[in-house]
């Protein structure tokens, strides 16, 4: 087993990984253990999911008519009669709103199904065992859900996490082999195919970081409409393949190449590993307040939430 599994493997509540560590063990899973799950195929399917999971089904049903769909918006569109072949539910844990979407989806005429990490997912008892795919995991901190989504867009692309894990170790690695400490905000520049892709960065920092640190994420041509009206002294702007003339201090912009070969998992891998940079050049916000916020969270969903995602 390779080193960033191995930590996986063995962390405590007391020495959480990095999230650049949590992305390196997910490439090494899936070079140890090849994603061969197929996506179920719809025309016009209805995907639906919460925050992260909704963002990766964008990705992965981006090739078809799909209608996109959250906790809380679900319900009202399939009672307006949206024309859909089938719905698609994707949930890492299979728990927590996924089974009242999926005891939702069991009412309706088409076929639903669930795309989930958890072989004991609650949400599961509300489709047919057929229609429920389980994609492999590593052992996790809550919220970081890195390798769950990971596995199931590598079904979608076909990527070489061997490749993705290669420029990474090497290219990307000694690009950002600096301080990061010297920024309190960061922004990513995705090529304007990855629009989802940035969501997915938007949402790891609102987990790991906000209010702390503060960090965005927008492809080539969104961040062109008003989002650097004020300009931040201490802002550091990562480019994914983008060349950034315009935005940010001329000082503060990092160019990070693309492999030739590059799909939405590249993007994605190579972004959580510079989060997962800039968490470990600041003070331990996350590691600090996740047992609280399991304790919470676990009130609010009125089931437990392990800090660790085993």
């Amino acid at each position: 087993m390779s080193d960033a599994r191995k930590t996986l493997d063995t962390f405590t509540i007391e020495n959480l990984p990095d999230l650049d560590v949590v992305t390196l063990g997910a490439l090494e899973l899936f070079v140890e253990e090849p994603v061969t799950t197929q996506l179920p195929q719809f025309s016009r399917p209805l995907v639906v999911g919460s925050a992260g999971a909704l963002a990766a089904g964008r990705i992965m049903y981006a090739h078809t008519n799909a209608v996109f769909a959250d906790e809380t918006t679900v319900a009202e569109t399939i009672a307006s009669g949206v024309d859909v072949d089938g719905a698609v539910l994707i949930s890492a844990s299979g728990s927590k709103h996924a089974v009242e979407i999926g005891a939702l989806l069991e009412e309706q005429p088409f076929r639903s199904v669930l795309l989930t990490n958890n072989g004991d997912a609650p949400a599961a008892a509300h489709f047919a065992e057929e229609n429920v795919f389980v994609f492999p995991k590593n052992r996790e901190p809550y919220t970081n859900n890195t390798s769950t989504y990971m596995g199931m867009l590598l079904a979608k692309s076909g990527e070489d996490p061997a490749a993705i894990l290669s420029h990474i170790t090497t290219v990307v690695a000694e690009v950002f082999d600096t301080d990061l400490a010297q920024y309190d905000s960061y922004t990513f520049i995705a090529p304007k195919e990855y629009a989802s892709v940035s969501a997915l960065i938007r949402i790891k920092f609102e987990e790991m970081f906000e209010p702390k640190v503060h960090g965005r994420a927008y492809n080539e041509e969104e961040i062109k409409h008003a989002k650097t009206v004020v300009e931040g002294e201490n802002e550091l702007f990562i480019s994914l393949g983008v060349d950034n003339k315009h935005y940010g201090l001329p000082a503060h912009r990092v160019f990070v190449p693309l492999p030739d070969a590059h799909g939405p998992v590249t993007l994605l891998a190579i972004a959580y590993y510079i989060v997962g940079k800039i968490q470990g050049s600041h003070p331990p916000y996350f590691k600090d307040s996740l047992v609280e916020y399991c304790k919470r969270a676990s009130a609010i969903f009125g089931k437990e939430i392990k800090p660790i995602v085993e």
